[in-house]
């Protein structure tokens, strides 16, 4: 795994999106993605901020199941 760049939330849900997820709704300064898998859904929650913290950035990798040198 390469050193992850700081990212806006509008630059990762442009990730999520070439992924298959769409967006859900947005409600304060979240953004919700989801995308249906089989039998179940993932939902992942992105705060619409101009920088995302690292530990944010690895937690919405891990939830999107999107491997991380996406995000490089």
């Amino acid at each position: 795994m390469g050193k992850l760049r700081v990212m806006s939330g509008r630059e990762i849900c442009g990730i999520l999106t070439k992924h298959g997820f769409v967006l859900i709704r947005q409600q304060g300064s979240h953004m919700v993605m989801q995308k249906k898998i089989s039998e179940s859904t993932i939902t992942v929650p992105v705060p619409d901020h101009k920088e995302i913290k690292i530990g944010t950035l690895k937690s919405i990798i891990r939830q999107s199941r999107i491997p991380s040198e996406e995000f490089e």
